[in-house]
């Protein structure tokens, strides 16, 4: 019986694992630019007593093999780069990527960061940088007393500077792509970071290879489903029970052995 209580305790940690992914998908709902997670499992090894096509005798072989798995294991969580929804906002500092690229960040530490959370401010030396004052890369920086910024889908940046009357262009926002954004490292605080499964990261120009366009006055938000987390959710609590009734009827059957045998 311990192998059945092994398997079911497995079973119980793999959908522990998948609702906390739920969990924290449906706590991200409402985040800017937030990519939801799957978990993905993996069968244990097998335990082969007899392959399959073993003698059975003279001039025959066994059609099927005789094994039993050991149970299951997370695999691994993949994140799932969809499109969020945009939402307008009319902040002429909101921006959201229509495509595949990121906005590339620069951290206290020096270091470059990614994000789709495209809701940058100005500190105070004009700069624009996130909520959490990681700078905008290449930067750019709005004079005192500009107004009327406008960004166009391309990321030029361009405002009516003091003393003049035509728009002076002040830069122009750069996006990043990944060959494989699912393997992006996350950092929090709406970041990701280039690892060896995401591949190198290949800055460009918004609308050009794929990149994507710059939406000024608009957010992307999470690409959570409620209702199919929900779903999701319902799957692994009815999961969760029913392996744990394995361990029940195994506990049971241990039992009854013990003492009638």
């Amino acid at each position: 019986m311990s192998s059945a209580l092994q398997i079911a305790r497995s079973g119980l940690d793999a959908l522990d694992a998948r609702m906390k992914v739920i969990s924290n998908n449906l706590a991200n709902v409402n985040t800017t630019g937030f990519k939801r997670d799957r978990a993905s499992f993996q069968t244990l090894m097998y335990q082969t007593t007899r392959p399959a096509g073993a003698p059975a005798g003279a001039d025959a072989q066994y059609a099927a093999g005789l094994g039993t798995g050991t149970g299951v294991r997370v695999a691994g969580t993949e994140r799932i780069h969809i499109q969020g929804a945009l939402t307008q906002t009319d902040n002429a500092l909101d921006l959201a990527v229509e495509g595949s690229g990121f906005f590339a960040v620069t951290r206290p530490d020096g270091t470059l960061a990614y994000t789709r959370d495209g809701g940058f401010k100005l500190d105070p030396t004009g700069r624009l940088v996130t909520g959490s004052g990681d700078r905008l890369t290449p930067e750019i920086t709005t004079p005192d007393g500009a107004t009327q910024i406008t960004i166009a889908a391309d990321g030029t940046v361009s405002a009516l500077v003091p003393g003049s009357t035509d728009p002076q262009q002040l830069g122009q926002v750069q996006l990043t792509r990944f060959l494989n954004p699912a393997g992006l490292q996350p950092l929090g605080e709406n970041l990701y970071a280039e690892s060896a499964g995401s591949g190198a990261a290949q800055a460009g120009v918004a609308g050009a290879d794929g990149m994507g366009a710059v939406r000024q006055g608009a957010l992307e938000g999470s690409n959570v489903s409620t209702v199919q987390e929900l779903v999701d959710m319902i799957e692994t609590q009815r999961a969760y029970e029913v392996n744990a009734k394995v361990i029940n009827a195994a506990d049971e059957m241990s039992r009854y052995v013990n003492q009638n045998v």
